[in-house]
C-alpha cells in the first residue's frame, strides 16, 4: 500500500489554502446563525453533559421541535472555538480550511488502496477544489461533513488493515474501526454508512469474489451441503461483527431521538407530502439532479427548498428521462464492476460505494428529510466521482494520442473548478451576499425571498425588506411564514393597520383545530407564533388586551407544551395588573423548561411587581446560576439589593453592576448606580466617576446630573455643583430639586439672591403649591429686608400648609422683628433703609425649622419628611426569551421594577452613616436656628 508523501501533503494543503484562505473573511451565515450565535451549548457556563442531551442547534432532543440531529463532537469543535476567540468568525472558518485538507489527504490515503499513485492524486487533488465542497468548508456548520469524512475514511483505513498476511482476522483494527464508526456517527450520522464501504471492500476488493463467483459459492454449497470455504467463513464472521455493531449504533440512535422523526413541512420538502406516483416521481428526480452538480457545478445554492425543484406529477413528464438515464448508466457501472474482478472493476465498484451508500440518508428514498437538494451531503459521494474521474483519466491517458490531451483537460478541470470555488466562497461572506447569489440561480423559492428580507432587516432597512417579503408571498400564497414576515415588517414600520392585516392572512392559512387530532403533526412549530406575533400587535391597545390574551389562550390549547406562549401570556396578564395569574404562566412555563434563565427572571419581575423581594432575588440568582452573565438579571438584582438598604449586600450588587458594564458598556444606567453604591459608603472619588462617566454616555442624565450635584453640595463643594445644575437644568428646566438646591447654593454661597428668587419663582410658576419653593422665596425676601412682603408671603405659605409647625415660628419672627423695628423707627423694607446684613443657612427637616430648604437634606413640602436622593432607572428590562416569530431573538418590553427610576425619593431604610449624616446636619441647623431667634429678637 502506497503511502503518500510529504510532498503531496504540502501540495493538497497550499492548494486547499489557495481556494479557501478567503472564506477567513465570512462571517456567521445561514444555518450558522442557529447553531453557533444561538446554540447555548457553546457557552462555557453550559454544562458539557447538555451537548449529549440536545440535537446540533442546541434544542433538546425530547422536545418536539428539535430537528433529530444528534452531532455532539461537531458541536463540541464549535464550544472549542468559543473557549479560543468566543464568537470570532475567521477562527471557526480556519478550522474548517484545516479539516478539510486533513480529509484531502486521508482520501488521497484511500485512493492509493484502489488507484495507481498518478490516478489517486489526480482524484485528491480535483476533490480538494471541486466547487461543490463550498457549502461544507465555507458555512461552519458544515464541519459536520468535514469532521465525520475524517472518522469514515480513517475507519475505512483500520479496516483495510483487519486482514493478516496469512488471510488471518486481524481484531484490533477492527475494533478501531467500530470506534472511529461511532466517532463518525457523532459528528454527523451519515458516518455509519462506511460500514457498508468496509463489507464492499472487504467481499469484492480484498477477496476478489464477484457477482457470479458469489453465486457459485451458495449454490454449491446448497447442492453438495457442503461448509463454506474457510476464507469466506473469516470474511462473514468479520462482516458480521460490522454489521452487529452497526446495529447497536443504530439501536442507541433511535433512542436518542425517541423513536420520532422530525416535523418538517411541506415547505421544506414539498414531494415528501405529495401522493403517489407524484413523490416516487420527483424523489427518483433528484439523484441526476445531484449527479448534474458534481458533473457540472456552474449554477450553485444554498437552498432548493419549497419551489425550487417542480414536482414531477406525471410519468409523461421530460424529466422522467433523466431518471432513466441516470439508473442505466448507474446500473451499466454496477454490472460492470460485480461481473469483472480486474482492477478497473475493483475501482469503479469503489467508487460507486463512496457515492450510492453515504448518499442513501439523505436521498428520501426511504424516510423523508428537511431538504429537496444539498451541496453539502454531497461531500463524501463526490469522493467517489472524484474516483470515477481519475479512473478514467487512467484510461484515456494510457493510449498514447490521447495522453497529452487527458493531461491538458485534468489542468483545465482542475484550474476552472478552483476559480469557481474561490469565487463561489465569496457568496458567503454575508446572508445578504449569499441570499442574493441564490436569487440569481432560482426566482420560484420564497424562502430566499423571505431570507434576502431578514437580511436587510437586520440592517433595519425595513422598506427594501418589505419588498422581499411581498415577493415571497406572491412566489408561494399560501406560506405562512412569509405573510408572518409581511406583519412584522409593517409593525417596525409603524404600520399597525397593514401589520394585522398580514397577521390575520397568515392566521388564516393555519390548519383549523380537529379534536383528537394532534395539531403538531399537521403544521410546524413555528407557525403557530402567529398568534403570538398578533397578539403581541393588538396588546398596544389597551381596550384589546382580553382578545390578545384570547389569541394567547388559544395557542397554549393547540398546543399545551407551547413554551412562548406561556411567557408572552404572562407578560400580558401583568400588565392587566394581573400578577399571580401571570405568576402561574411561568410556572407552568418553567415546567416545560426550568433551564431557561429568561423564565427565572420573568418570575423574579412579577415577584417585584407583588412585593416578594426576597422571592424575587432567589429567582435571579436561578437565572444567574444558569447563565452568570445574564445580563439584565445581573443589573436587578444588583438594584434589588442596593435599594434593601442591607450594607452587607452592596459588595456583591457592585460587583454584579461591574459584570453588567462589561457587558453593556454603553449603558448609562449601570454606570449611574455604580455612582449611587459609592455614594452609599461615602466614596465621593469613585462616586464623582461614575456619575461623571454615565452623564458622558447619555446627555442630560436627569438622575445623574442631580445626584452629582448633590453630592458636590453635601462634600463642601457647592460651587462646583452649579455648572452640573445647570446643565441639568437646560436639558430639565421643570426639575424641581434642581431649581431648590441652585437657589440654595446662589442663596447661602454665592450670596446672588436675585438668582435664588427666580429659581424659588419658577418653582411656583410651575407648581403654585410647592411650599418649599414658597417658604424658600420668604426667606429671600427676608434676605432682601423687605419684612412686609416676607410677613405676607409666610402668610400664604402657613394658608397651603397650616400644619407645618416651623412656617408658623417664622411667621411669628418675622412679626416680632417688625415690631420691634417700628417701636425703634426703623424702615420695614429696604426701600426705606439699609439693615445689617443677615444671611440664615440651611438646615435639616425632622420638626425643626430650615431658611432655604435644599433638595438634598432639608425640609420637603413638610415638615419631618426627608427627602432622598433622586434615584436612577432600570434599563427596559425584557419580559420573554424572543419575539415569537422574529428571525432573530428578540427581547420584548416589560414594566420597569418599582424603586429607583420610578419615584425621586428613596423611601427605604437608609444606612447608620445616612443616619449619622442627618441627624449631625439637624443638631447644626437646630444650633443656628437659636442663634437667629437671639438675633431676630434682639433689638
Amino acid at each position: 500500500m502506497a503511502v503518500v508523501s510529504w510532498k503531496e501533503v504540502l501540495l493538497l494543503s497550499a492548494l486547499v489554502v489557495g481556494c479557501y484562505w478567503n472564506t477567513l473573511w465570512c462571517g456567521f451565515v445561514f444555518d450558522d446563525v442557529s447553531a453557533i450565535l444561538d446554540n447555548k451549548d457553546l457557552r462555557p457556563a453550559t454544562p458539557l453533559r447538555n451537548l449529549f442531551q440536545n440535537d446540533f442547534w442546541g434544542t433538546p432532543m425530547a422536545e418536539e421541535r428539535s430537528h433529530k440531529s444528534y452531532r455532539p463532537l461537531t458541536v463540541l469543535t464549535f464550544r472549542l472555538n468559543y473557549l479560543l476567540s468566543e464568537l470570532s468568525a475567521p477562527s471557526y472558518h480556519l478550522l474548517n480550511v484545516v479539516l478539510h485538507a486533513v480529509v484531502c489527504v486521508l482520501f488521497l490515503r484511500v485512493c492509493r488502496t484502489f488507484l495507481d499513485r498518478t490516478s489517486s492524486l489526480v482524484a485528491a487533488l480535483l476533490f480538494a477544489v471541486h466547487p461543490i465542497h463550498t457549502e461544507a468548508v465555507a458555512g461552519v456548520v458544515g464541519r459536520a461533513e468535514l469532521l465525520s469524512s475524517i472518522f469514515l475514511l480513517a475507519a475505512f483505513l483500520a479496516y483495510t488493515r483487519s486482514t493478516g498476511r496469512d488471510n488471518s482476522i486481524v481484531w484490533t483494527p477492527i475494533g478501531v474501526t467500530v470506534v472511529l464508526v461511532s466517532a463518525a456517527t457523532l459528528c454527523k450520522e451519515q458516518g455509519i454508512t462506511v460500514v457498508g464501504i468496509c463489507c464492499v471492500h472487504e467481499v469484492f476488493v480484498a477477496q476478489g469474489f464477484t457477482l457470479p463467483m458469489l453465486g457459485d459459492t451458495f449454490l454449491q454449497v446448497l447442492r453438495d451441503k457442503a461448509c463454506f470455504p474457510y476464507t469466506v467463513l473469516q470474511t462473514l464472521l468479520k462482516l458480521m461483527v460490522l454489521v452487529i455493531s452497526t446495529l447497536l449504533l443504530v439501536i442507541v440512535r433511535v433512542q436518542v431521538i425517541q423513536s420520532q422523526l422530525p416535523v418538517f413541512t411541506r415547505f421544506d420538502n414539498p414531494a415528501a407530502v405529495s401522493p403517489a406516483p407524484t413523490k416516487q416521481l420527483t424523489f427518483n428526480y433528484l439523484l441526476p439532479v445531484n449527479a448534474w452538480l458534481l458533473l457540472n457545478p456552474s449554477e450553485l445554492c444554498c437552498d432548493w427548498t419549497m419551489g425550487t425543484i417542480p414536482l414531477v406529477e406525471s410519468f409523461l413528464d421530460a424529466r422522467n428521462l433523466a431518471t432513466l438515464a441516470f439508473y442505466g448508466l448507474l446500473g451499466l457501472l454496477a454490472y460492470h464492476s460485480l461481473r469483472y474482478s480486474h482492477s478497473s472493476a475493483k475501482t469503479v465498484i469503489m467508487a460507486l460505494s463512496l457515492i450510492v451508500l453515504p448518499f442513501v440518508p439523505a436521498s428520501n428514498l426511504f424516510f423523508p428529510v428537511g431538504f429537496v437538494v444539498a451541496e453539502r451531503v454531497l461531500y463524501v459521494p463526490s469522493m467517489g466521482f472524484c474516483v470515477l474521474v481519475a479512473h478514467g483519466f487512467r484510461v484515456v491517458s494510457r493510449k498514447g494520442q490521447l495522453k497529452k490531451m487527458s493531461w491538458m483537460v485534468i489542468g483545465v478541470l482542475l484550474a476552472t473548478h478552483a476559480v469557481k470555488t474561490f469565487n463561489r466562497n465569496l457568496d458567503w461572506e454575508s446572508e445578504y451576499t449569499l441570499f442574493t447569489s441564490a436569487l440569481k440561480v432560482n426566482k420560484n423559492n420564497a424562502k430566499l425571498w423571505n431570507n434576502v428580507g431578514h437580511a436587510l432587516e437586520n440592517q433595519n432597512n425595513y422598506e427594501r425588506a418589505l419588498r422581499y417579503f411581498l415577493q415571497a408571498t406572491r412566489v408561494q400564497p399560501d406560506d405562512i411564514g412569509a405573510h408572518m414576515n409581511v406583519g412584522r415588517t409593517y409593525k417596525n414600520l409603524n404600520m399597525s393597520k397593514e401589520a394585522e392585516e398580514a397577521y390575520m392572512i397568515a392566521k388564516s392559512l393555519m390548519p383549523q383545530v380537529i379534536p383528537g387530532r394532534k395539531y403538531a403533526t399537521r403544521v410546524a412549530p413555528n407557525h403557530l407564533n402567529v398568534y403570538i406575533n398578533l397578539a403581541n400587535l393588538i396588546r398596544t391597545n389597551e381596550s384589546r388586551l382580553e382578545e390578545a390574551d384570547q389569541l394567547y389562550r388559544q395557542a397554549i390549547s393547540m398546543r399545551p407544551d407551547f413554551k412562548q406562549a406561556y411567557i408572552s401570556r404572562g407578560e400580558l396578564l401583568l400588565k392587566m395588573n394581573k400578577p399571580s395569574e401571570a405568576r402561574d404562566a411561568y410556572l407552568r412555563a418553567l415546567e416545560l423548561d426550568r433551564t431557561n434563565p429568561d423564565l427565572w427572571y420573568n418570575l423574579a419581575i412579577v415577584n417585584i411587581e407583588m412585593k416578594e423581594p426576597t422571592e424575587a432575588l432567589k429567582n435571579f440568582e436561578h437565572a444567574l446560576e444558569l447563565n452568570p452573565r445574564h445580563k439584565l438579571a445581573l443589573f436587578n438584582s444588583a438594584l434589588l439589593m442596593q435599594e434593601s438598604g442591607e450594607p452587607k449586600l452592596r459588595p456583591e450588587a457592585n460587583r454584579r453592576f461591574l459584570v453588567y458594564v462589561e457587558e453593556e458598556p454603553e449603558d448609562a444606567n449601570g454606570y449611574f448606580n455604580l455612582g449611587m453604591l459609592a455614594m452609599d459608603a461615602s466614596e465621593n472619588a469613585a462616586a464623582e466617576r461614575w456619575m461623571r462617566r454615565a452623564i458622558s454616555l447619555q446627555t442630560g442624565f436627569r438622575s445623574a446630573l442631580f445626584n452629582l450635584a448633590l453630592l458636590y453640595s453635601q462634600s463642601a463643594r457647592e460651587l462646583d455643583a452649579l455648572p452640573v445644575l445647570d446643565e441639568l437644568l437646560r436639558y430639565h428646566p421643570e426639575h424641581v430639586k434642581g431649581l431648590i438646591l441652585k437657589g440654595d447654593i446662589l442663596m447661602n454661597h454665592r450670596k446672588d439672591t436675585q438668582g435664588a428668587k427666580a429659581c424659588f419663582q419658577r418653582i411656583l410658576a410651575m407648581d403654585p403649591g410647592n411650599v418649599q419653593g414658597k417658604h424658600n422665596l420668604c426667606v429671600v425676601y427676608f434676605e432682601e429686608r423687605d419684612l412686609p412682603r416676607a410677613e405676607r408671603c409666610l402668610e400664604e405659605t402657613l394658608a397651603m400648609a397650616p400644619h407645618e409647625e416651623y412656617v408658623r415660628r417664622h411667621l411669628s419672627i418675622v412679626r416680632g422683628k417688625m415690631a420691634a423695628m417700628s417701636a425703634a423707627g426703623q424702615p420695614l423694607s429696604a426701600a426705606e433703609g439699609a439693615a445689617a446684613p443677615f444671611q440664615e443657612e440651611k438646615g435639616a427637616g425632622g420638626g425643626g425649622t430650615t431658611t432655604t430648604a435644599t433638595a438634598g437634606v432639608g425640609v420637603g413640602a413638610g415638615a419631618g419628611e426627608a427627602e432622598g436622593r433622586e434615584e436612577g432607572k432600570r434599563p427596559a428590562a425584557a419580559l420573554g426569551t424572543a419575539s415569537a416569530g422574529e428571525k432573530n431573538v428578540r427581547k420584548s418590553p416589560a414594566p420597569r421594577l418599582k424603586g429607583v427610576g420610578q419615584s425621586e425619593q428613596r423611601t427605604k431604610g437608609k444606612s447608620a452613616e445616612e443616619i449619622k449624616d442627618i441627624e449631625t446636619k439637624r443638631a447644626a441647623a437646630l444650633q443656628r436656628l437659636e442663634e437667629i431667634e437671639r438675633i431676630l429678637s434682639g433689638d
